[in-house]
C-alpha cells in the first residue's frame, strides 16, 4: 500500500469498538485521539459477563458461521440487513483467535482447547467465554495494545473528557468535536481528519438499567440532533435476569441460562415455603411449558416478555415482580453433575455479583430476578459498501460511515447488525467487527482526502458555542429539579415504551415528553462551580435524553407491528408487507420526522420464526385471551413508505 501522510481521528468512547478502531487506526500509523467520559479500563464493555460469539465449532455440531448468521437475521426478525450481519458471522472466529493470541483467558476444555457454551435463541455451543467477565477481559486486552502506541505518542487519551459535538464544514464534513474535561470543565475543539462514535447505549433513559450510570446516550443525541439519522429508535432490547438496586439494575449474565440455569414461580404464588422445599410438581416451569425445544434458552426479547406476564397477573414470587432463577440442581449436592469449583469456574463472576448485593449464596437458593433495559439495536445510522458478487467491499470508505462524511459509528451506538433483537453474546462480537471495519472505511476516507478550508475559524466558532450552551446552564433558568425531571422521564419511558406497549400509552408518552422538554430547561441552579461541576453536565444529558426519547417513543409510534423486542399490543403480529424496513428518525425542534429504507434480504427470504411461539401466544397461554380486552390502535399512523 501507498504511503499515506499521518492524519488524525478523533475516537469518541473507550470501550471495546473505540478500542479495537483505535488500535487498528495506530496500526497503521495514524495519530488517534481518544475521548472518554471515564478512564478506558472503565467503559461500559467492562460489564460484559457471558462471552462472545463465533461459529469455531469444536464440539464437532456441524456449526458454521452460515447458521451464526442465519440465527442472528432470524433472532433479530429480519430487520437486520443481511450483508454486514454474515460479515460479522465471517469475521467471528478469526476475531476469537485474534483475542486469543492477545492472551484473554478463555475458558478451556481438559483437552486445552477453546471452551464455548449455549446461549439464548441458538442450538449450538457458539459462545467463547473468560469464566463470566468476558467483557473485562477483552477490554483488558484491548486497552494493552492500545496502550503500546500510546507510549510511543501515536494515540493520546482524554479520560475524563465529554463530548459536546461535531464541527462540520461549509461542505458538511466532520472536522472535529467539541469536548469538555470534567475536571477543569474547560471546553475544547478538537480537528480532526474524521471521527469515530463508540459511545455505547443510552439504558440511563429508562432509570435503572443493567448499564453504566454514564450511559445516557447524550452522545448520539448530539449527533442526532446535528442532522445524523437514527436507525431504529424504538428497537430497545430489555434483558429478563437482573437484580434490582437503588442506582441501578445488576445483569445475571445469559450464560447463567446457558449454563442449565432454570427459570420457574412457585404454581401458588403465596407459597410461603422455602424455594428448595417446593417440590417440582408446585412449580410453574414456564418457559420449558411455552417451548420445550427451547426452553430457558429463548431469546431475551420472549423470556422478558414471559417473566413481565407471568408478574403482571400476580403469578411472581410472593405476587412481587420477581421470579426465581435456579442454578441449585447444576450441583451433586442435589444431584447436579458439578462441584462448586466448577460451578464457580463457570460463572464466578455473575454469582458473586449476587452474592455480594443479595446476601445470599445462589448455589444454595435460587436468586430472584427481574427484567430491565439492557442494550439498544437502534442507533446512529451508518453505511455499508458491497462488490458486485455481494461481497463485503473492504476498500470503501462509506463503510460505518453515517450520513455526515467523515463521521462513522461503531458499537451498540449505531444501529446495523442486530435487527429487531440482539442474539446475547453477539454485543461484543458486533463491537469489534464493526471497530475493525470502521478504521478500514476511515482509512479508504483519509487516503484521497483534502485539508478543509477555515477550520480553525469553524473550530472557535462551535467552541464558543457549546461555551455558550454551558454557561446558560450555570445559570437559574426556573425551579425545576433536574434529578427529579429524570425520575419522571424513567417513569415514563419504562411504564409507556417499555416492555408492553399500546398506540395509547405511546401517544401520552409522547405528550408528557413534550412537557418535559420544556421543563428541562428551566432547572434551578444546583452547581456554578468550576471545578468538577456535576450538575450542569447532568442538566445538559437530560436535555439530550429527552430528545433521544422523543425518537425512541416516535419510532415505536409509528411502526404499527410487533417485531423482536418491540411488541405493540395494539398490533402483535410482524408486519413483512408494510414495515420489512429500518425506521430513520431526523431531528427537529418540532420533533422527530421519519423516513423508511428498505431491508436488504438478499441471502434469507423472511419467513416465519423458528421458535413456536411469539408475544402475542405468551400473553393467550399465560395471561388469557382478556388480557387484550379493551386494546386497540386507535390513531394508527399512515402507511409506511420507501422515498424513491
Amino acid at each position: 500500500m501507498a504511503f499515506q501522510a499521518q492524519r488524525t481521528i478523533v475516537v469518541v468512547g473507550g470501550g471495546l469498538a473505540g478500542l479495537m478502531t483505535a488500535m487498528k487506526l495506530a496500526e497503521a500509523g495514524h495519530k488517534v485521539k481518544i475521548i472518554s467520559l471515564v478512564p478506558v479500563k472503565r467503559s461500559h464493555s467492562v460489564c460484559a459477563q457471558g462471552g462472545i460469539n463465533g461459529a469455531v465449532n469444536l464440539r464437532g455440531e456441524g456449526d458454521s458461521p452460515y447458521l451464526h448468521f442465519e440465527d442472528t437475521i432470524t433472532g433479530g426478525d429480519f430487520l437486520n440487513h443481511q450483508p454486514p450481519v454474515l460479515r460479522m458471522a465471517e469475521r467471528a472466529p478469526a476475531i476469537i483467535f485474534l483475542l486469543d493470541r492477545m492472551g484473554v483467558p478463555f475458558n478451556r476444555t481438559s483437552e486445552g482447547l477453546l471452551a464455548f457454551r449455549r446461549f439464548g435463541g441458538t442450538l449450538k455451543h457458539r459462545t467463547a467465554y473468560a469464566g463470566a467477565t468476558t467483557g473485562q477481559q477483552l477490554l483488558y486486552a484491548l486497552d494493552e495494545q492500545v496502550r503500546r502506541h500510546e507510549s510511543s505518542g501515536i494515540v493520546e487519551k482524554y479520560e475524563g473528557w465529554e463530548f459536546l459535538g461535531i464541527v462540520k464544514d461549509n461542505d458538511g464534513r466532520c472536522v472535529g468535536v467539541v469536548a469538555q474535561n470534567l475536571h477543569t470543565m474547560e471546553i475544547e475543539a478538537i480537528a480532526c481528519d474524521a471521527a469515530v462514535m463508540a459511545t455505547g447505549g443510552c439504558g440511563l433513559i429508562f432509570g435503572k438499567s443493567t448499564n453504566s450510570i454514564i450511559n445516557s446516550g447524550a452522545a448520539v443525541s448530539i449527533c442526532y440532533q446535528q442532522g445524523v439519522q437514527y436507525g431504529n429508535p424504538e428497537m430497545v432490547q430489555i434483558h429478563p435476569t437482573a437484580i434490582p438496586g437503588e442506582d441501578k439494575c445488576r445483569l445475571i449474565s445469559e450464560s447463567v441460562r446457558g449454563e442449565g440455569g432454570r427459570l420457574w414461580t412457585p404454581r401458588n404464588p403465596n407459597d410461603s415455603r422455602k424455594p428448595l422445599d417446593i417440590p417440582e410438581s408446585d412449580r410453574w416451569y414456564f418457559c420449558e411449558e411455552l417451548d420445550p425445544v427451547y426452553g430457558n434458552l429463548l431469546s431475551r426479547d420472549l423470556v422478558s416478555f414471559a417473566i413481565y406476564c407471568v408478574c403482571r397477573i400476580g403469578k411472581g414470587v410472593q405476587q412481587k415482580e420477581q421470579v426465581y432463577l435456579d442454578i441449585t440442581q447444576m450441583h451433586q449436592s442435589r444431584g447436579g453433575p458439578y462441584t462448586r469449583d466448577q460451578i464457580n469456574d463457570k460463572l464466578e463472576g455473575v454469582l458473586e455479583i449476587y452474592e455480594k448485593f443479595m446476601r445470599e449464596d445462589p448455589i444454595e437458593t435460587p436468586m430472584r430476578i427481574y427484567p430491565a433495559v439492557h442494550y439498544t439495536m437502534g442507533g446512529l445510522w451508518v453505511d455499508y459498501n458491497l462488490n458486485p458478487d455481494g461481497s463485503w467491499n473492504q476498500d470503501e470508505p462509506r463503510n460505518q460511515m453515517t450520513n455526515i462524511p467523515g463521521l462513522y459509528a461503531a458499537g451498540e451506538c449505531e444501529f446495523q447488525y442486530h435487527g429487531a433483537n440482539r442474539l446475547g453474546a453477539n454485543a461484543l462480537l458486533a463491537c469489534l467487527v464493526a471497530g475493525e471495519i470502521t478504521s478500514q472505511g476511515v482509512l479508504s476516507y483519509i487516503r484521497e482526502l483534502k485539508p478543509s478550508e477555515a477550520t480553525e475559524a469553524l473550530l472557535a466558532d462551535a467552541k464558543a458555542l457549546r461555551q455558550s450552551e454551558y454557561d446558560g446552564l450555570k445559570k437559574s433558568n426556573g425551579t425545576e429539579n433536574p434529578y427529579r425531571l429524570h425520575a419522571e422521564l424513567a417513569d415514563t419511558m419504562w411504564n409507556k415504551c417499555g416492555i408492553w406497549r399500546t398506540q395509547k400509552d405511546l401517544l401520552a408518552a409522547k405528550e408528557e415528553l413534550n412537557q418535559l422538554a420544556q421543563r428541562a430547561r428551566q432547572c434551578a441552579l444546583i452547581d456554578d462551580s468550576d471545578w468538577t461541576n456535576q450538575a450542569v453536565p447532568f442538566t445538559r444529558a437530560l436535555i439530550n435524553m429527552i430528545e433521544q426519547s422523543k425518537a425512541i417513543v416516535g419510532g415505536a409510534i409509528v411502526r404499527d407491528e410487533s417485531r423482536g423486542a418491540h411488541f405493540k399490543m395494539d398490533t402483535p403480529n410482524r408486519d413483512d408487507q408494510n414495515w420489512l424496513r429500518t425506521t430513520l428518525a431526523h431531528w427537529s425542534a418540532e420533533g422527530p420526522s421519519f423516513t423508511y429504507e428498505a431491508i436488504d434480504t438478499r441471502f434469507i427470504a423472511p419467513r416465519a420464526r423458528k421458535y413456536r411461539i411469539n408475544q402475542n401466544k405468551i400473553v393467550l397461554e399465560i395471561m388469557g385471551p382478556e388480557a387484550l380486552e379493551g386494546v386497540g390502535a386507535a390513531e394508527k399512523p399512515a402507511p409506511a413508505t420507501v422515498p424513491a
